[in-house]
């Protein structure tokens, strides 16, 4: 996020009733913007629609195409009638939630992370390098018993929520990372990760805490990973995302996007990269406890991006929560869904 201060972001980082009781966007509109707004809405109707009985999730596919995940021919129709691919699979969402909340119960672990693949149609138990002896046996043999509901990945590194150095924001001897900013009526805040104004009540715009942004009014973590800080000197920040390059870009819109789709991740140690989003309602159990709900990306990032938006277009996706790997060799980061945290404090973009 950019306002009139310095460009103040990124430190903390690495850290889805049949019938037409529910009305679907046409199949025109569907297939006129398959891989943007317009197929996540779909999605997110179908799969209310079906109920997790019939559908096990979404996807857009290699040339954008929605594709929803089905279990009988019935579904398949219903799908198909706006547009969007149908794939037949074996395993409900239902199915895919019971081994979720199996793995909850007996796989929490730090340094191991779940969510729902509905390309494969499996659940995806990813394990790093922190997790070795009793700890990989208690997971391993978790997933066993789970079958080929469950796949097993290692992963590089250790999903952690590291701070870091960077174009940050200061406090109590930390350096986050500053979001998106938001607003309620005239009041001004910005969102940044939980996990930071859990440790930082008062923010300014440099180490030396010369110049003060705001008071942490409120933070979840873990189970959430997102906090609002208040500013206190009654500017109008505006809404936009620094882009490394002399610009930004206006964020206008919030919205979980569909797995699938290319997103891209403002941070002040790596600036700005992009990737795919790998699943939603993602686990990951850090050291400091399990968050949930998050969107699974491929998009890297290192020590300092942590905290940063996560956007496509004019639209504010996430907050950056954490992850492993580094943007030379590749890794999987996760983020907070920004509508959630909105929703939570009653702010919205603008």
């Amino acid at each position: 996020m950019r306002n009139r201060r310095p460009a103040v972001l990124l430190a903390a980082a690495a850290m889805l009733v049949t019938g037409s009781a529910l009305a679907l966007p046409s199949a025109a509109v569907a297939r006129a913007t398959p891989a943007g707004e317009q197929a996540a809405a779909v999605a997110t109707a179908l799969q209310q629609s079906l109920g997790e009985e019939r559908s096990a999730g979404s996807y857009l596919d290699g040339s954008g195409r929605l594709v929803v995940t089905v279990t009988d021919q019935s579904a398949a129709q219903q799908v198909r009638a706006t547009g969007a691919v149908a794939q037949l699979v074996t395993r409900s969402g239902a199915q895919l939630a019971a081994a979720t909340a199996e793995l909850d119960r007996s796989a929490a672990v730090p340094g191991t992370a779940w969510s729902v693949d509905p390309v494969t149609n499996q659940v995806l138990l990813s394990v790093d390098e922190s997790v070795n002896g009793a700890k990989l046996s208690q997971v391993t043999e978790a997933a066993q018993r789970l079958g080929a509901a469950v796949r097993v990945e290692q992963v590089a590194g250790r999903f952690s929520t590291k701070l870091a150095g960077g174009d940050a924001i200061y406090g109590g001897g930390y350096r986050c990372s500053l979001g998106f900013n938001v607003r309620s009526g005239s009041t001004y805040s910005f969102l940044t990760a939980g996990h930071c104004g859990n440790a930082v009540s008062s923010w300014y715009t440099s180490q030396s805490q010369t110049t003060k942004l705001g008071n942490t009014t409120n933070s979840r973590f873990p189970g959430d990973d997102f906090a609002i800080v208040r500013y206190t000197d009654g500017s109008t920040p505006p809404s936009s995302v620094d882009l490394y390059n002399g610009s930004t870009r206006r964020i206008t819109a919030a919205s979980t996007p569909a797995v699938g789709a290319t997103v891209y991740r403002s941070g002040s140690t790596t600036k700005v990269h992009s990737g795919q989003v790998t699943a939603l309602n993602a686990t990951v159990n850090y050291a400091e406890g399990s968050v949930r709900g998050l969107i699974r990306t491929t998009v890297c990032a290192e020590p300092g991006d942590s905290g940063g938006a996560l956007y496509s277009g004019n639209t504010a996706h996430g907050l950056t929560s954490g992850g492993s790997g580094n943007c030379s060799s590749g890794g999987t980061t996760f983020f907070q869904p920004v509508v959630e945290a909105l929703s939570a404090y009653g702010v919205s973009v603008y």
